[in-house]
């Protein structure tokens, strides 16, 4: 690391500040930038603010039917468009209203693995590839098809873990093509025969929401507590930030009640948090879990996010990789939002509300803006 890398890795903004520097200080074009910043005014998400349908029903479970069971957490309207980008740790540019708490949707999907790895470091779990079976407190493992699911199934979303969480079914998410979302998927939903364990990557939020129970059994507190004390904490993040589980969503450890928090929106509730907060999310990643003199999170688990899943090799671990370009990654949510992060650039940016199709372009304008 050369010593101006090393100067840049110290930066880290302060508990409701961030150190700023102009577009020609961190070598971006200024113009291209701006162009970058007017593409996304102008490619606004087409979801209402209100995230209610035409039919008038949440975005959520606009695509299940009725029997399926709906909504069971609360729902946040959105604002506009609104992101930042921040180069060498200092914020470059910023747009709309980006301390406004907002839905994240999968974005929380992130922050699990996050905790997952807070778990492993403190070793609550000796190894991704153990089974969860070996740490489960209640019956959510025992059965043939789920006894041998491990910890990195679940994070790479290839488990094919059977059963019901808080009343929603794996069934649900059976089928699941993101790429058909938004063009009417009709198989979504419909049950099919279960694979063995790992041998079908699949986008399942029940499953999800299993590894977030199955985080707080292992951490026995309330996951927004664990993730406050041992990350946003330390990363001087706000005190706005909310993870709200669903309403139904409480089982009891140690004689108290506590509430599982979802991986992301889909049923409502989830990870509520401003652009800013998540910045401080993505550049923790960036600097490979390091936080000023403070290794928050280990490099090694950082890493094993990025690696590829051998059946999906766009997801690492509940992360989507080569977002944008090669080596880029990013933590992505309905909407569309994503947190997004290049280590070749030294680049994060967030971006709230943007039409799915056009995030590619926002990308590509970014990047013409590094100057090389």
């Amino acid at each position: 690391m050369t010593l101006a890398a090393r100067d840049a890795a110290r930066i880290v903004p302060g508990p409701g500040s961030w150190p700023a520097a102009t577009p020609a200080e961190a070598s971006l074009d200024r113009q291209r930038l701006d162009a970058a910043i007017a593409y996304h005014h102008a490619h606004e998400t087409r979801w209402r603010r209100d995230f209610i349908t035409a039919r008038g029903v949440f975005v959520g479970v606009a695509d299940e039917p009725e029997s399926a069971g709906g909504v069971l957490g609360a729902i946040l309207p959105r604002g506009g468009p609104s992101g930042l980008v921040v180069r060498g740790g200092r914020l470059v540019a910023e747009w709309g209203e980006t301390e406004r708490v907002e839905m994240s949707f999968s974005i929380a999907k992130s922050y699990l693995a996050a905790l997952t790895g807070v778990a492993v470091a403190r070793g609550l779990i000796p190894s991704i590839d153990a089974r969860v079976a070996d740490t489960a407190t209640d019956d959510g493992f025992v059965s043939a098809q789920n006894r041998g699911i491990t910890w990195r199934h679940l994070l790479q979303q290839t488990s094919e873990w059977s059963g019901s969480v808080f009343g929603k079914s794996d069934t649900i998410d059976h089928n699941r093509d993101l790429g058909k979302a938004d063009f009417g998927q009709t198989d979504k939903g419909v049950p099919r025969p279960m694979r063995p364990n790992g041998t079908l990557w699949e986008y399942n939020d029940v499953r999800v929401n299993r590894l977030s129970l199955s985080l707080l059994q292992l951490f026995r507190r309330p996951l927004p507590d664990v993730l406050r004390e041992s990350l946003m904490g330390p990363m001087g993040a706000s005190a706005t930030w909310q993870w709200r589980a669903y309403d139904n969503a409480s089982v009891e450890i140690d004689g108290r009640r506590m509430a599982s928090v979802p991986g992301g929106s889909h049923w409502g509730g989830g990870l509520w948090m401003s652009a800013r907060d998540h910045a401080r999310f993505g550049l923790l990643h960036l600097r490979r879990g390091r936080w000023g003199e403070a290794q928050l999170l280990p490099e090694a688990w950082v890493d094993e996010c990025r690696r590829p899943c051998p059946i999906n090799p766009e997801y690492g671990l509940l992360w989507w990789l080569n977002v944008g370009r090669a080596g880029a990654w990013a933590a992505r949510g309905a909407g569309s939002s994503l947190v997004w992060i290049d280590p070749e650039h030294d680049l994060v940016a967030v971006v709230r509300w943007i039409d799915k199709p056009h995030i590619q372009g926002f990308l590509e304008r970014l990047l013409d803006a590094v100057v090389r």
